[in-house]
């Protein structure tokens, strides 16, 4: 049983899995691969700096916003699918 787990949780099998499986839409499984990482950076980037919250609102505004809209047009991609097509 352990040495299925392990087999499992190789980063060799990990790989092929997301290799083989790919969604018919564009997805953000890791934020790197989101349409907003740009503004994620600059967040961070924006704490970074100046150690203070209040000094990078503009920055954690522009991120919500971003987000925001991904999820708005990810919900209406899934409006416009149907279950059976």
């Amino acid at each position: 049983m352990a040495a299925a787990h392990a087999a499992a949780a190789s980063p060799t099998h990990r790989a092929s899995v997301q290799a083989t499986s790919t969604p018919p839409y564009p997805s953000a499984a890791r934020i790197a691969d989101s349409s907003c990482f740009p503004q994620y950076t600059a967040s961070l980037k924006c704490l970074e700096t100046s150690q203070d919250k209040s000094k990078c609102q503009q920055q954690f505004d522009d991120y919500k916003e971003c987000k925001k809209k991904e999820r708005e047009a990810r919900l209406e991609r899934n409006r416009s699918r149907t279950l059976f097509g």
